[in-house]
């Protein structure tokens, strides 16, 4: 066999990376070995559906053996443990040690707690499928518990960290969800309440003030209090502690305030910021030919603005298919191509048939936006398993 690679996860960048070089490489060209914790592949973006209940979690994974030919790549389920850079070698928690001469590392985020005392202990986080399948039954069991104990307020007193798009699209979906479950366990929806609290000075720091009022707007008339410019001090127990000394009891705390890099890539030794690798116009980690990130490890930034790209899926997709390429000229002894990502604009769900975005220099709201998110879904995954995969995972 010939040049053998490893690409480590299968998130939007690794699975891109994958296809990509399924359909360029020729039979024996390379040894290319997948390495993933799951023998799924998770569509992160959909995943604060799930979270709130409005659809099943089976809906947001995809067999890994579905997309990737294993006649073609090999696919490895196991845990990265540590990457050995200079020895060009992975080791695996299972003591399984793999050689590479290319390495992809797309290993994904891990949830960024600022420090903030309790978060790890006391808080959920949307960051796979078995966590927004523990929120989903915890906030079921919230609502069995109320019907028990009709005096805990704290019990239906819902408190999500973070405005950014993960928060607010989860808030919209916890907002469509919520009257469902009244239903169900014959509780008063005026029982319930949500709160939406940002550290920064403004709900989804960054975007465009007409939308964020939109947002913000939208979801106040379906009852979500917002806590703007007001930081998380502590976590506990029984609900948080802000920075002005307001607390607010609850037993449901959702962190989705922000993401560093997977602790991996910093404990084998690359340099990084808040865990994520600043890497060169190829997508290499500083000081290595042989070494490519991907995705939410990995720090492009953006030269006209002069700060880092978002790490979004749409990054990571562009990432996985330009590095497929350059694999394939590194293997044939070509010349390898810069990456240049092209941001084709940003659309955020707040709940069934509603969303913001900016597409191009477009703003677009409600309906329009909704539908063009479905869009982009869906996009993705005609791009990774075809017209077949789009039909078996269509939300509509």
């Amino acid at each position: 066999m010939g040049t053998k690679i490893v690409i480590l996860g299968a998130g939007y960048g690794g699975v891109m990376t994958s296809v990509k070089l399924q359909k360029i490489l020729n039979y024996n060209e390379a040894e290319v070995t997948v390495v993933n914790q799951h023998d799924y592949h998770y569509l992160t973006t959909w995943l604060h559906l799930p979270a709130a209940g409005t659809i099943h979690h089976d809906n947001c994974r995809i067999d890994i053996e579905s997309i990737i030919d294993t006649n073609q790549f090999n696919f490895v389920k196991g845990t990265v443990e540590s990457i050995q850079p200079d020895n060009k070698q992975v080791s695996l928690a299972d003591g399984r040690v793999l050689d590479y001469d290319y390495l992809v590392v797309g290993l994904g985020s891990e949830p960024e707690t600022f420090g903030i005392s309790g978060l790890k202990e006391h808080a959920f986080t949307i960051s796979n499928i078995n966590s927004v399948r523990l929120i989903k039954e915890h906030i079921d069991y919230m609502f069995a518990k109320f019907t028990q104990e009709p005096d805990r307020a704290d019990y239906l007193t819902f408190i999500v960290g973070g405005a950014g798009f993960t928060g607010m699209e989860f808030v919209g979906e916890l907002c469509d969800r919520i009257p469902a479950l009244c239903k169900e366990f014959d509780v008063d929806p005026a029982h319930v309440q949500i709160y939406n609290v940002e550290a920064a000075p403004t709900a989804l720091p960054g975007f465009d003030p007409d939308l964020i009022d939109y947002a913000v707007e939208l979801l106040s008339s379906k009852g979500v209090t917002f806590k703007i410019n007001t930081p998380i001090k502590e976590c506990t127990p029984d609900g948080v502690v802000l920075a002005d000394g307001e607390e607010i009891k609850a037993k449901t705390v959702v962190w989705t305030g922000g993401v560093r890099g997977n602790s991996v890539i910093e404990k084998s030794g690359f340099e990084v910021i808040r865990g994520r690798v600043k890497v060169d116009e190829y997508l290499r980690a500083p000081g290595y030919d042989d070494v490519f990130v991907i995705g939410d490890g990995s720090l492009v930034i953006d030269e006209t603005q002069n700060r880092p790209f978002p790490p979004t899926a749409q990054i990571a997709m562009q990432q996985g298919e330009a590095l497929a390429e350059n694999l394939a000229k590194s293997i044939r002894g070509g010349q390898i191509t810069k990456f240049q990502p092209d941001l084709k604009g940003t659309v955020a769900s707040l709940g069934k048939g509603e969303g913001i975005g900016i597409v191009g220099n477009k703003k677009v709201f409600g309906s329009t936006a909704a539908m063009l998110k479905e869009v982009i879904d869906h996009r993705y995954l005609y791009k990774i398993g075809g017209i077949g995969l789009v039909m078996k995972k269509s939300k509509f």
